[in-house]
């Protein structure tokens, strides 16, 4: 026989031994896709979501279980093939999983936890079932949906900047005290227009009349055009031309705007 249609037999049947390796074998099962919506699930999920294989310790069972992100009973959806049933009976009653103090219990329709594992995970976990057996659950070298890693001081300080400010009423300046003429600032201690808040009324429902104190050099604040103020539970209101709003709180003295994001608004009332 002819050398050459040997060596070529032997490359194909090594291929075919390799791919089917391949699928077999846990590093095929990497390949598996996340359930739908694993990313955009809850955090506390998030290291949960996807397969794993269930053992029950000491008796060689095991089945594959996927942890997935709809609602299902009293958790979220799980998974697993009809087979397990007879495998793992335990699984007879399992309709769902959620996750409690760190861990992943399965549930029962009712919502009571038939396994639940421990918070310890080495690389696998370790949980108890109703049954009172041991079981396992591993990891297996599933994919997992990506946790959102912790958030940096910045953005910390930015999220904390972007919530409005808690104001006291009772310890806010009087109403009566709010009209007359301010100075417009972008930084402190420097001035780019004059503001006044009269006691007019204006075209605004329960709002005052309010105009620049001559020219203003500020393109954002001429583009604004302020037209009337509104003083409430502690907060002060610019009302644009168009409509559209800015809020201010008193500190130190001043009025800032408040959420503190975008360019700085200070006002400071003239004697």
């Amino acid at each position: 026989m002819d050398k050459s249609l040997i060596t070529t037999g032997l490359r194909r049947g090594a291929a075919a031994a390799a791919l089917a390796l391949l699928i077999c074998s846990p590093a095929g099962a990497q390949t598996a896709p996340l359930p739908r919506g694993a990313e955009k699930a809850p955090e506390t999920l998030k290291p949960f979501i996807g397969s794993w294989d269930l053992e029950k310790l000491g008796a060689s069972r095991e089945c594959t279980v996927t942890f997935g992100t709809e609602a299902a009973g009293q958790g979220r959806q799980v998974r697993f093939p009809a087979t397990c049933r007879r495998a793992l009976p335990i699984l007879t009653g399992v309709v769902a999983w959620d996750v409690a103090d760190g861990a992943p219990r399965l549930l029962d329709g009712h919502g009571k936890p038939v396994i639940v594992f421990s918070g310890k995970a080495d690389p696998g976990r370790r949980g108890k079932g109703s049954d009172g057996a041991d079981y396992g659950l591993d990891p297996a070298g599933y994919v997992r949906a990506q946790q959102r890693p912790a958030p940096s001081q910045a953005e910390l300080a930015a999220t904390a900047a972007a919530r409005p400010t808690v104001v006291d009423p009772a310890s806010a300046p009087a109403a009566t005290t709010v009209p007359g003429r301010y100075t417009v600032m972008r930084q402190v201690g420097r001035d780019v227009c004059k503001l006044v808040l009269s006691t007019s009324p204006s075209a605004n429902a329960g709002a005052f009349a309010t105009s620049f104190d001559g020219l203003c050099p500020d393109t954002g604040l001429t583009i604004f055009s302020p037209v009337a103020w509104r003083y409430e539970a502690g907060r002060l209101e610019l009302i644009a031309r168009k409509g559209h709003k800015i809020e201010l709180v008193f500190e130190g003295g001043q009025w800032r705007k408040d959420p503190a994001v975008g360019a700085p608004l200070m006002l400071k009332k003239l004697p």
